[in-house]
């Protein structure tokens, strides 16, 4: 089985800008013949084998999803991304880390960013890894 979650975006240039340089997403193009046409509205992204797709459609998704990842060594993951420019903030508004590395009485290590609409990427690891 394979979950593919849609996040909904309202200005797909900034989306893709968010996803590929901050949080280190690959762009997979479309087989269409006019691919950027077709990237004003839609893009999937693909990361570590898994697949995200962004929509700017009316019909797909809502803003403030969420989306949980769990990854093999999240502080690598958490170091890379403050790495490639994402600021920490500490409103509830603004893109970037708005919730730092933490353990979670859960069993879980993880962060979280939230994207230029607001939409919420979770990152986390099993404490017992």
């Amino acid at each position: 089985m394979s979950v593919e979650p849609f996040i909904k975006c309202s200005d797909m240039t900034r989306s893709l800008a968010f996803y590929s340089e901050l949080l280190d997403f690959d762009v997979n193009l479309p087989p269409d013949p006019d691919p950027a046409a077709f990237m004003s509205k839609y893009a999937q992204l693909v990361r570590d084998g898994s697949i995200v797709h962004l929509s700017a459609h009316a019909g797909d998704g809502v803003y403030g999803s969420v989306v949980y990842i769990r990854v093999g060594n999240v502080d690598d993951v958490y170091t890379a991304t403050v790495d490639r420019g994402l600021p920490i903030v500490d409103d509830d508004e603004s893109p970037g880390i708005y919730m730092q590395l933490t353990d979670q009485t859960w069993g879980m290590r993880e962060f979280a960013v939230r994207d230029p609409d607001g939409n919420k990427v979770k990152y986390g690891q099993l404490l017992s890894e």
